[in-house]
């Protein structure tokens, strides 16, 4: 075979990723900037280079080369993308502020102010002591964000600079290596195909891929390379035939082969189960045409050349991707036995999604399609910004970007007609928070096409999804266990910490008031300046912040009580007055949790122990752990349950039954009968003749549990129920 009839592989353009290396001075630079920029934004530009060389002088990277070469290098890539001088001068100066003597004023001064925002909004927290440098990498990407949500020009630096980063990675230590290859895989490759630049994360991807599993690369690259080696003449064949048919139809269209990389071939290999024979026995193919008309033509043209694989037909320029990427993909039954994946879509739609919303300055004005990539992205990123500002930790903030940065989406409609992009395995709970933060709050069921849903169901594609709600309705904390997507998440966490900063701030004052009351005193008898004077003590702000940490264990409210007297001026003696139990209605979130080991049930007999950061945690006066928690008096809290408790608490039955088909069925039935609902059922001892099995139950209280177990025992097929633990 001749090298024109070769197959012409699709891969990411020079402009689009220079390699390594290629712009190795500023006058390099200033050519490329050229084809683009005027000649007084490359004067600036050469400008801040010399800004950025005089403040980095001397300085060297690991690999032993100037340091200046990095940000160069960086300018470059975002120059490939044909990205405004305010960015690339930004980038060549991107690590002025965290690695020279300059400061933001002077680059104000000499650059204007978003220049100074853009280098600020990269740069890491490296003034603030953290607890870990796990938590001062987070603080730095919630800042980073937070910029971002200001001006998308500011991720488009990080990434530039994080993939040049990755192709000189070699000189670092292999600790080094290792914890920045994984941060590129887990956080920057997707932040990059959620902004649709497919080129960036591709070669983020590999390059993570290869410094974490350098053996696994090499292999998979190899047997890649066989691969297309042996397929070459049938690749040629497929490719000629359908140039041929779109020619004869008269549709204007580039056709090339599409190459799988090693690391979506190893991602398919774990996701899928597949063999690598499996997935790499499949011929793909891109179609670029000069309009979307021709892009559906096409579609019809390559459908008549080759029978279609039912089910395998999406459409994602009528319904396009949450990150804004457009294109047709169909799977058609080839002619060598192997299935043929075509990708179909515009010019316009290819250069964006190769580069995402940088195909946005690629266009200059609000007339390219881009502008769908990069309004889609401001509105991601946009709501990230909005739900940081209800997490306080920066870990936490961290991991919900992960949620979100999903790798497949499901699309769905609402009662109207519009269409809501969701992260794959999402719930109807999730749709409601994606409709509005309060539809989420009020929500009690779902309608999915028409049919009634409990809000964890999951969702698929092309359904139809209305959320019922009700007044009376708000968050629970068993939600989180089915809330898949960032945004519901941290909207039900966030409610329930105002509903547990409420409940602690009223349960708090009821222990600090009993306290108070055993030493002859109360809150209305310390004076306001006593109180003042314990809070600036204890770098505490309001008097809510005292009451709910005793609440929630961090301060003992005898220890405080006593602190409290003493400031007043009075003597600190023994208890004056009888101590009274609180009383506990079960209601109390966040406060209160309930002892694995005795699971208490309203009309028990039940003490509470203080636990820091958990608030009480309520066991049955006779648990077996009561003597080790006795060691520990000051954390022993005198309660009772109220007359009215509401709500269902979980218990254990052990049921003792003849080893015979039918009788689990026969108990569990009964159970149902009772009222009670089954959370988890296992054997803990079995036989050829005889069972014992422990159910987890969920009941009203002592008494609803005492009628269960008496069900259940009239069924005439147990040897015997009891309460577990006894």
């Amino acid at each position: 075979m001749t090298a024109a009839n070769a197959p012409t592989p699709v891969t990411p353009s020079p402009s689009a990723l220079p390699a390594h290396g290629e712009i190795k001075d500023i006058d390099a630079l200033a050519s490329r900037l050229a084809d683009y920029l005027p000649e007084e934004q490359i004067t600036r530009v050469r400008g801040a280079y010399a800004v950025g060389e005089h403040a980095h002088g001397g300085q060297k990277r690991r690999s032993g080369e100037p340091y200046i070469m990095h940000p160069l290098a960086v300018a470059g890539i975002l120059a490939s993308l044909h990205l405004d001088a305010e960015t690339i001068i930004a980038a060549i100066l991107h690590d002025t502020l965290e690695d020279t003597g300059l400061t933001r004023v002077q680059l104000e001064a000499s650059f204007g102010t978003t220049v100074a925002e853009l280098v600020d909004g990269v740069t890491k927290l490296d003034q603030v002591d953290f607890a870990s440098r796990q938590e001062a990498d987070a603080e730095s990407f919630r800042k980073m964000l937070l910029a971002m949500a200001r001006d998308l020009r500011v991720i488009l630096i990080k990434l530039a600079d994080r993939l040049h980063n990755m192709r000189t990675l070699g000189a670092m230590e292999p600790d080094a290596r290792r914890r920045i290859a994984r941060e590129t895989l887990e956080i920057y490759a997707p932040i990059a195909a959620r902004l649709g630049m497919n080129a960036f994360k591709g070669e983020l991807q590999d390059l993570g891929f290869r410094t974490l599993y350098p053996d696994r690369y090499r292999v998979i690259a190899a047997r890649i390379r066989s691969v297309l080696g042996n397929r070459r003449e049938a690749m040629a064949r497929i490719e000629g035939e359908l140039k041929a048919r779109l020619a004869a139809d008269g549709i204007d269209a580039r056709v090339a082969s599409r190459v799988k990389s090693p690391y979506s071939i190893w991602s398919k290999m774990r996701a899928e189960r597949k063999s690598f024979t499996q997935l790499m026995d499949v011929y793909g193919f891109r179609v670029v045409t000069d309009s979307v008309a021709h892009a559906y033509q096409a579609l019809g043209s390559v459908h008549a050349l080759y029978k279609p694989v039912e089910g395998r037909f999406k459409d994602f320029i009528a319904i396009p991707k949450a990150n804004g990427y457009q294109s047709l993909h169909t799977v058609l039954f080839g002619p060598f036995g192997a299935p043929i994946e075509i990708q179909i879509r515009t010019g316009d739609m290819d250069a964006v999604a190769e580069r995402g919303i940088a195909a946005h300055w690629l266009y200059k004005n609000d007339t390219g399609p881009s502008n769908s990539a990069h309004s889609r992205a401001r509105e991601w990123i946009s709501g990230l910004a909005d739900r940081q500002a209800a997490l306080t930790s920066s870990l936490e903030f961290l991991e919900n970007v992960k949620i979100d940065l999903f790798p497949e989406d499901v699309y769905l409609f609402t009662p109207r007609g519009d269409i809501l992009s969701l992260s794959k395995n999402a719930t109807a709970l999730d749709f409601a928070y994606a409709v509005h933060t309060d539809v989420g709050h009020h929500a009690v069921a779902a309608r999915i096409d028409g049919a009634l849903a409990p809000l964890r169901a999951q969702l698929a594609s092309g359904q139809t999804i209305e959320i019922v709600t009700a007044p009376s309705a708000a968050p629970s904390p068993h939600w989180l266990d089915f809330a898949v997507t960032g945004k519901a998440r941290t909207a039900i966490r966030h409610f329930l910490k105002r509903l547990q900063h409420e409940d602690a701030v009223e349960f708090g004052h009821r222990m600090l008031e009993r306290a108070l009351d055993t030493l002859g005193s109360s809150l209305d008898l310390i004076p306001a300046e006593a109180l003042e004077q314990y809070l600036q003590q204890h770098s505490q702000r309001r008097l809510e912040e005292l009451l709910s940490d005793i609440a929630l264990g961090n301060r003992l409210p005898d220890q405080v009580a006593a602190q409290l007297v003493a400031l007043h001026g009075a003597v600190v003696g023994t208890a004056m007055h009888r101590r009274e139990k609180i009383r506990i209605s079960g209601s109390e979130r966040g406060i209160l949790s309930f002892g694995n080991c005795c699971h208490p049930l309203p009309g028990d007999d039940i003490v509470g122990f203080l636990s820091p950061g958990k608030g009480i945690v309520v066991h049955r006066t006779e648990c077996p752990n009561i003597p080790e928690l006795s060691r520990n008096p000051e954390r022993r809290v005198e309660i009772e349950w109220d007359r009215n408790v509401q709500g269902d608490y979980r218990a254990q039955l052990r049921v003792e039954v003849a080893n015979r088909p039918g009788v689990l069925a026969t108990v569990a039935a009964a159970i149902a009968a009772a009222g009670s609902n089954i959370e988890n059922v296992e054997y803990s001892e079995r036989s050829p003749f005889a069972a014992t099995i422990l159910f987890t139950l969920e009941v009203k209280d002592r008494k609803h549990l005492a009628d269960l177990i008496r069900r259940v025992r009239r069924t005439g097929v147990v040897n015997g129920v009891y309460r577990y633990p006894v």
